[in-house]
C-alpha cells in the first residue's frame, strides 16, 4: 500500500535536483545529557555554520520557534511569532519548504509540525536528514543564505496540539489513543531518563519512535502501518502523542499523517509538564 501522503517526505536526490526552487531549513538542536538523567538543550546554530545543505537557512527551534518565557522547553509560541519567523525566512503560503536536521530527524518533524499547525501546505521533511544527504554524495556549504521576506499568513489549526486538560480527560476514553514515543524502559519507568517522576500517563501505549525508522529514514509504508496498527493508532478516532518535551513524539505523529490518519495531536507539554505536577497521575510498568 502506498503512502497516503508521499509528498510529506523528500529524498536527498530529489532535493538536490531542485534546490533553487525551495526554501531549505536546518532545524538542528544539540541535546547534551546531564548527570541527573535529563539533558541540556542548545541551539544548533554553531553546527549549521560548520556545514549545511547549500542554500539552507537556520530555523532556531530553541530561541525563535518556541515560547522562551516557558520553562518547559520547545513550547508552542504565539501564532504571530511563528508567522513572523516564517516570513523572515522568505516563506509565503505557496513556498515549497524542506526541513531537515542532523542526527535526530524528530527535530525536522517538530519544525514541520509547526508549519503544519500554521496551515502551510507545502512543507516536506528530508528523509534521513543531513546524514542521508551526505551519504548520497551531495555537498555541504558554509556560505550564509538569505531571501527577501515572504508574506506567509498563518491559519492555525488548534486541534494539532493538545493541552494537559485534554490529555487528562482522554484517560479511559476509548475514542482517544494516547501514545508515548519514548523507549520501552523509559515508558515503564526503569530507564535512565528522568524528569522527576518516572513512568507514563495512565492508559497510554508505547510506540518507541526509533521503531518507526530504519537507518535514520522512515520505514516503508507497510512497516509503518503495521507498527501503528499494532498500537491501535490507525483505528482510534483521535491520537494524542507525547514524549519528554514534545520533540520525538512528532515522529509518531508524522508517521500517522504519512499513513493517512489526520486527527492527530501533539501534547506539547509532554512529561516535562505532566511529571512535575504531583496532582496528575503516573503509572509505571508495561
Amino acid at each position: 500500500m502506498a503512502r497516503a501522503h508521499p509528498e510529506y517526505l523528500i529524498s536527498p536526490d530529489e532535493l538536490a535536483a531542485d534546490l533553487d526552487g525551495r526554501r531549505v531549513l536546518d532545524a538542528t538542536v544539540i541535546f547534551a545529557p546531564t548527570p541527573e538523567g535529563g539533558f541540556h538543550v542548545e541551539s544548533g546554530l554553531a553546527r549549521f555554520h560548520e556545514g549545511h545543505i547549500p542554500g539552507a537557512q537556520f530555523l532556531d527551534l530553541v530561541n525563535d520557534a518556541s515560547d522562551t518565557s516557558s520553562d518547559l522547553g520547545f513550547t508552542l509560541p504565539p501564532v504571530a511569532q511563528l508567522e513572523a519567523l516564517f516570513r523572515r525566512l522568505g516563506i509565503s503560503n505557496d513556498t515549497e519548504v524542506v526541513v531537515y536536521s542532523r542526527e535526530l530527524i524528530a527535530l525536522a518533524t517538530r519544525a514541520r509540525w509547526l508549519l503544519h499547525y500554521c496551515g502551510h501546505r507545502h512543507a516536506r521533511v528530508l528523509d534521513g536528514g543531513l546524514e542521508a544527504w551526505q551519504v548520497a554524495g551531495h555537498p555541504l556549504s558554509t556560505e550564509a543564505e538569505s531571501h527577501p521576506p515572504g508574506d506567509f499568513k498563518a491559519s492555525p489549526n488548534p486541534l494539532l496540539f493538545a493541552d494537559r486538560n485534554e490529555v487528562l480527560a482522554a484517560i479511559g476514553d476509548p475514542d482517544i489513543r494516547t501514545v508515548n514515543s519514548l523507549s520501552p524502559e523509559d515508558f515503564a519507568g526503569n530507564g535512565a531518563f528522568s524528569l522527576g517522576r518516572k513512568g507514563h500517563i495512565p492508559g497510554s501505549v508505547n510506540l518507541f519512535f526509533f521503531d518507526l525508522l530504519e537507518n535514520g529514514r522512515f520505514k516503508d509504508d507497510a512497516a509503518l502501518r503495521q507498527a501503528l496498527d499494532a498500537k491501535g493508532m490507525l483505528s482510534a478516532p483521535r491520537v494524542i502523542n507525547y514524549c519528554a518535551v514534545g520533540v520525538t513524539a512528532t515522529i509518531d505523529a508524522f508517521a500517522c499523517l504519512l499513513s493517512g490518519h489526520e486527527d492527530v495531536a501533539l501534547y506539547d507539554g509532554s512529561l516535562a509538564e505532566w511529571a512535575r505536577d504531583e496532582s496528575l497521575p503516573m503509572e509505571t510498568g508495561r
